[in-house]
């Protein structure tokens, strides 16, 4: 079986769901309360593994209660940990998140140990050559994201970025990369263009493209995904589901498009494919907790 490297961020998410949020400044009682794994290098591992996916994750933690809880979840999912680096000065990472009754949300984030995976260590990672997909975000230091997509490059990998959480990105980074995936936010902040439709998808991809980025997909919630690349172009429609909470849908696309891909799936059959994965997510509370299983999509697609 063909095997996916997600390199990221692992975090433990503290969910408050309430009616709204909160106004700065201001207090609101009467939420629900829940504490779950997260992390967007780790959910999008989680999701591979529960699309099918034969996955190792690497990322840095830190020598608490909430990195020795990751490492326990990640191996229950049936996900390699060789290379779960632990700092021992650095906490694990964190991360505060409040959900209202539309599923919208707001997250701040404390990366702790998240912060310290290096160069260095990706260096250590000795079986990186076995990988046919790589697949990273924007958890970690900017130098390491770098590092790790010039040398998949060199192997011959397929590097799939998840621009978030948006940032600037480097031109040396684009031209390493076999497919970015930013949703419509993270798109109009990277390229100047306002993407609220598929004309503005096109234009937006047509910035990455430009860029030496090979294949560009830019989801749009409940519009679905644009894809587009040198030779074809094409909206995906989503489902009609009711959100409660849209924390992992990003996290869930990624993860179930990197499998798609290293089981030879035609892009409109693997965005179709990640779609449904994602939408199943937002209709559940919680990162991790709210990621479906392969056969969960088997049951939607009867």
């Amino acid at each position: 079986m063909k095997t996916i490297f997600v390199i990221g961020s692992a975090n433990t998410d503290m969910v408050i769901k309430m009616d709204r949020l909160p106004k700065p400044g201001e207090t609101i009682l009467g939420g629900s309360f829940l504490m779950n794994a997260g992390g967007k290098g780790a959910n999008q591992a989680v999701a591979a593994s529960r699309m099918g996916g034969n996955v190792t994750f690497i990322a840095k933690i830190g020598n608490d209660i909430f990195g020795k809880q990751t490492t326990a979840n990640l191996k229950n999912e049936n996900i390699k940990t060789d290379f779960v680096f632990v700092d021992e000065e650095s906490s694990s990472g964190t991360a505060l998140i409040m959900v209202n009754s539309e599923g919208e949300n707001c997250i701040a984030v404390a990366p702790g140990a998240n912060a310290k995976l290096s160069p260095t260590d990706i260096d250590m990672v000795s079986s990186l050559d076995t990988a046919d997909v790589i697949l990273i975000q924007l958890e970690i230091p900017m130098q390491t994201i770098v590092t790790i997509a010039q040398r998949a490059k060199q192997l011959g990998k397929r590097v799939i970025l998840n621009p978030a959480p948006a940032q600037f990105l480097p031109d040396k980074l684009f031209a390493n990369l076999f497919l970015i995936t930013p949703n419509e936010t993270e798109a109009s902040l990277m390229t100047g263009v306002k993407v609220i439709d598929e004309d503005s998808a096109a234009k937006a991809a047509t910035f990455f493209l430009a860029k030496g980025v090979e294949n560009v997909i830019i989801t749009m919630g409940k519009e679905g995904a644009y894809f587009q690349n040198k030779y074809s172009k094409m909206k995906i429609a989503a489902p009609v589901v009711k959100a409660v909470d849209t924390t992992a849908a990003g996290d869930t696309f990624s993860g179930s498009i990197a499998v798609a891909l290293t089981e030879n799936m035609e892009w409109e059959s693997a965005i179709k494919f990640a779609i449904q994965a994602a939408s199943i997510s937002v209709t559940r509370m919680g990162a991790q907790s709210s990621i479906p299983y392969r056969k969960d999509i088997q049951t939607m697609e009867n």
